[in-house]
């Protein structure tokens, strides 16, 4: 721990430089592609997201649900006006359909933070090796590529599988903002989540491993789960 000239204890030495905005540009996995949002994916977000079939996707979403379709695309494109959120409509590569969305939100360039929100899921998706997939494109994306010091994951504090998936995914719990929002006339506690720059090699190395199609027996099921592969890395 470093000094001030009074004797004061002070934060570490920080290399001046500033994070990147994500590109507008589509991020392609083996199993889905992260395309930015844009209006032609609406119609197809609806059938996967939308109706009252999907009601339950839409709990911790601060908007939705959405029974109709022209709603629900006015909807998405007030999110496509909202500055600095970077929406991505997520593309199953075998399917070429949209089976989800997500978004990289409350973008701090000077300080190099960045969050993942937005997250909606289709059943098409859900529990899938293509769901993590999508968390380790982003995450690369947010370290390897832009320069982000912090990666920031938040949610209702009574959202208990968003949770898990944080910690599965390699986020370290920080704490809950109490009464932090209010949310469809109700409060929401929130639960924060973070992932840092020297964290992430570590992290990186475990979903690369689980990802692999080694990792995976002909049904699908796994052979070692992310948490056992994350603890080898750490000592690889």
């Amino acid at each position: 721990m470093a000094a001030s000239t009074s004797g004061n204890p002070i934060g570490p030495f920080v290399e001046p430089s500033t994070a990147k905005l994500p590109p507008r540009t589509p991020i392609k996995g083996r199993h889905v592609t992260l395309e930015p949002r844009n209006p032609s994916h609406f119609d197809s977000l609806y059938d996967v997201l939308g109706g009252e079939h999907n009601m339950e996707l839409w709990d911790y979403i601060p908007n939705g649900p959405f029974l109709d379709r022209s709603e629900f695309h006015i909807a998405l494109k007030q999110r496509l006006e909202v500055p600095n959120w970077f929406i991505y409509t997520v593309i199953n590569n075998t399917t070429k359909r949209p089976v989800g969305s997500i978004a990289l939100i409350n973008i701090n360039l000077e300080n190099r933070t960045i969050e993942v929100g937005y997250v909606l899921f289709s059943s098409l998706l859900q529990r899938t090796i293509a769901a993590t997939e999508v968390m380790y494109l982003l995450a690369s994306l947010v370290f390897d590529t832009l320069g982000y010091r912090r990666y920031e994951w938040k949610c209702d504090n009574l959202n208990e599988p968003s949770k898990r998936a944080a910690l599965r995914l390699g986020f370290t719990f920080e704490g809950v903002f109490r009464q932090h929002m209010i949310v469809k006339g109700r409060n929401r506690d929130t639960a924060w989540f973070s992932l840092l720059d020297m964290e992430w090699p570590v992290v990186k190395e475990g979903l690369e491993r689980w990802l692999e199609e080694g990792n995976f027996d002909e049904d699908g099921r796994q052979k070692k789960s992310l948490w056992v592969l994350r603890d080898a890395a750490k000592v690889s």
